[in-house]
């Protein structure tokens, strides 16, 4: 006999949660996971997922405009709103429906509902009160949006959950904040055809990001015809007569809109989880303070993905999973190298990085080489669009290492995925310099840049 009902616990059936309770399970593991919304986490369910097919909506507005310089003739295309989010909300159910088969495939028992942790071993389900021992925990319950700071009628607007399921598409947008989850609602949006207003407290968009990529992506969604209001904040949010929101700003004009999206940041999601209470130590923002190995203070509390504030991607979040269920149940212990963890912002253009900033390298001590190209895709040259792509590699005059890559453009995505396949290795500019260019293509120009910025 045991003590224990499971050997794994998981609270969250998001990314993280998921690869971890399947591995586990598939290394003889008893597992249980518990998840008081619906199976898929955030990025299934109300993140990347249903964010990357709205942004696939958007960019056919500018292809029907492109389509007539290369000779097609293409009647005034008409956008359905309710059509596109429909659609989206079917796939994310077929996703969702995915993610518990593979569960249960893997034998995992789900409970729907709210967990807590009642102490290093025990949780409760608050639904059904139902009393679980498990012999190892595992936190994986991602992160919030948060209105954060708080402000007078701030229950007035919504957050990047409620976006995908707006009953009508708005005339007017207002978005609050200046990180990438502001402007990939805003750039698609503004694409949708929806008068699109950015309020951000910093002097550019995109902080932690390289600089010249930052000033070429405000630059693009400025052409888009998205209003920026930099250094500015919301002193009040108050409702029109007619349904709208006025938001008043601490300097300049007051902002009129239909919806006003809040997208300030995100918080770790452990109000309420009972973790402090069984001595779990939180940061400051309410984060799972862990180890390299995901290791809380308490020896049999673990925690992945964004509840951590780590790097808050969701393959970070499985990678994360995968190694604690190897190295707790399969005895194949290794956790993950966050060094190097390529990324993208679904803006348009797009943004693909992967490694240091110019800024970052050299506040690292590092002695750099600057190599960048700026320009007009092939496709523009037909369409007419003034269009440009920028890159830039950020390599170390000493070894040569290429120690960041920065793609603003379209594909960047993509492209970086494979570019951090070489950057992972410890590339150097001669390996990229050795590599054939693929002709035509945007991507050649990162096999092709031989002279160094001057300064």
């Amino acid at each position: 006999m045991t003590d224990f009902d499971v050997d794994l616990f998981v609270i969250g059936a998001g990314s993280g949660g998921t690869r971890a309770a399947r591995i586990a399970s598939g290394h003889g593991a008893r597992v249980m996971i518990a998840e008081e919304d619906r199976i898929g986490g955030t990025c299934v369910i109300r993140g990347c997922v249903p964010k990357k097919l709205f942004v696939y909506a958007s960019r056919f507005a500018e292809d029907f405009e492109d389509a007539a310089g290369f000779g097609w003739t293409v009647p005034k295309p008409r956008f359905d709103w309710p059509t596109l989010r429909d659609a989206v909300a079917d796939e994310v159910t077929r996703l969702s429906g995915l993610y518990r088969k593979g569960l249960e495939g893997a034998k995992v028992a789900i409970r729907e509902e709210r967990a807590v942790v009642e102490g290093p071993h025990e949780i409760r389900l608050q639904k059904s009160g139902e009393i679980v021992r498990a012999r190892h925990i595992l936190v994986a319950t991602g992160g919030y949006p948060a209105f954060d700071p708080p402000i007078p009628g701030g229950e007035l607007g919504i957050s990047s959950n409620e976006i995908f399921h707006l009953p009508s598409l708005p005339q007017r947008m207002l978005v609050v904040g200046g990180g990438y989850i502001a402007l990939e609602f805003a750039s698609l949006f503004a694409r949708l055809g929806v008068e699109v207003t950015v309020l951000h407290r910093g002097d550019n968009v995109l902080r932690g990001f390289d600089d010249d990529v930052r000033i070429r992506l405000r630059d693009a969604l400025a052409h888009a015809g998205i209003a920026l209001r930099l250094g500015c904040t919301i002193d009040r949010i108050e409702e029109l007569p007619d349904g709208a929101r006025r938001a008043h700003c601490v300097k300049g004009d007051p902002i009129d809109a239909e919806v006003i999206l809040v997208a300030t940041g995100r918080r770790p999601n452990t109000v309420g989880l009972g973790l402090e209470q069984a001595g779990v130590k939180l940061g400051p923002i309410g984060q799972v303070m862990v180890d390299d190995n995901s290791a809380t203070n308490i020896p049999s509390i673990h925690a992945v993905g964004d509840v951590t504030n780590r790097i808050n991607l969701t393959p970070v979040a499985i990678r994360e999973g995968h190694a604690f269920a190897d190295s707790t149940f399969g005895g194949k212990p290794w956790h993950m190298d966050h060094g190097l963890v390529a990324s993208a912002v679904f803006t348009t253009p797009e943004i693909g990085t992967i490694g240091l900033s110019e800024q970052q390298a050299f506040a690292a001590g590092y002695e750099l080489r600057i190599f960048e190209s700026g320009f007009r895709p092939m496709r523009a040259t037909i369409s007419g669009r003034q269009e440009r792509i920028y890159m830039k590699l950020v390599v170390d005059a000493k070894t040569d290492r290429v120690l960041g890559v920065h793609i603003l453009g379209h594909d960047s995505g993509e492209i970086i995925q494979a570019v951090a396949i070489a950057v992972t290795m410890g590339a150097t500019k001669a390996d990229f310099d050795r590599t054939i260019a693929l002709h035509p293509s945007a991507a050649e120009e990162l096999v092709t840049m031989r002279t160094a910025r001057a300064g």
